[in-house]
């Protein structure tokens, strides 16, 4: 990436011009080498399958695997439990987000509460969400609730921990700045901490997607009719049905990236000063 800027950077003080490259051009370039990539991986997965003869139980085709897909989703089985899913994982970032932010916040500016309960954030930490959500499922039951608060849990320490580094990411000389000026508190609030600690925030935002979607899947596996990480289950216990165990990796797989992505587009698009 140096090497780029500094090719580029000696081709514009010679007074030289880049070829025009458009946004939509760069754009379609990235998408087709992503198509690439996918191909040669399809390509790899059948040989592995021709070369060592695997049966479909182990290793289904990538034909196979794509007609259970559509299958799973014609007969409404697929869009049955991916919207469960889908609504877990909603639930649980909403709730994940706004505890963990808040509390982040407050911790960050007050290290008092910080000593009183650090501790006990870092010790629910400690014990594993696979250990948890059984005893949340006890207490909230085994409905959407439950699985929500399993999700919330997974992504709550990583936001926090980037929440309070953020906030903490100020630089002093601005906040004397704000206070000569005469600024109240909700002014240096939404004038200098936020925009400061923006760049920090979305980067836990970005971890915290992919975290809610094991979250939500976790809280499935131990209690759940319904829901991806059910049909996980279910496929791989009972039916040995492996191409719609497949087919459900996927569809989280998809799920997880398309969250990310959202959670980059929105950066790009909030962080405007931040571009170089």
């Amino acid at each position: 990436m140096l090497r780029w800027q500094d090719t580029w950077q000696k081709w514009t003080d010679k007074g030289g011009t880049w070829p025009s490259v458009t946004w939509a051009g760069a754009r379609l370039t990235r998408i087709l080498f992503t198509l690439l990539g996918f191909g040669v991986f399809l390509l790899a997965w059948e040989g592995l399958i021709r070369w060592q003869h695997y049966p479909p139980y182990i290793l289904p085709a990538p034909a196979q695997v794509w007609h259970k897909f559509l299958v799973a989703l014609a007969d409404g089985t697929l869009w049955r439990h991916t919207r469960i899913t889908l609504l877990e994982i909603g639930g649980g970032l909403g709730l994940g987000l706004f505890t963990a932010t808040v509390l982040g916040y407050l911790l960050a500016k007050s290290p008092f509460l910080e000593q009183l309960v650090g501790p006990y954030v870092v010790a629910a930490q400690a014990v594993p969400v696979v250990a948890i959500a059984p005893l949340i499922i006890l207490w909230a039951g085994s409905g959407l609730l439950s699985k929500i608060l399993v999700a919330a849990l997974t992504l709550f320490f990583p936001v926090l921990v980037n929440t309070m580094v953020g906030f903490r990411s100020v630089e002093q000389e601005l906040m004397d700045l704000m206070r000569v000026l005469n600024a109240n508190r909700w002014q240096i609030f939404t004038k200098l901490e936020v925009p400061a600690a923006l760049p920090i925030l979305f980067g836990g935002l970005k971890i915290g997607t992919a975290l809610s979607v094991i979250g939500a899947v976790v809280g499935e596996f131990v209690a759940a009719d319904q829901g991806l990480g059910f049909l996980i289950n279910l496929t791989s216990r009972g039916t040995l049905d492996t191409a719609l165990l497949f087919v459900t990796l996927g569809v989280l797989v998809m799920i997880a990236v398309s969250l990310y992505t959202l959670v980059g587009w929105l950066e790009r698009h909030v962080i405007i000063w931040d571009i170089d």
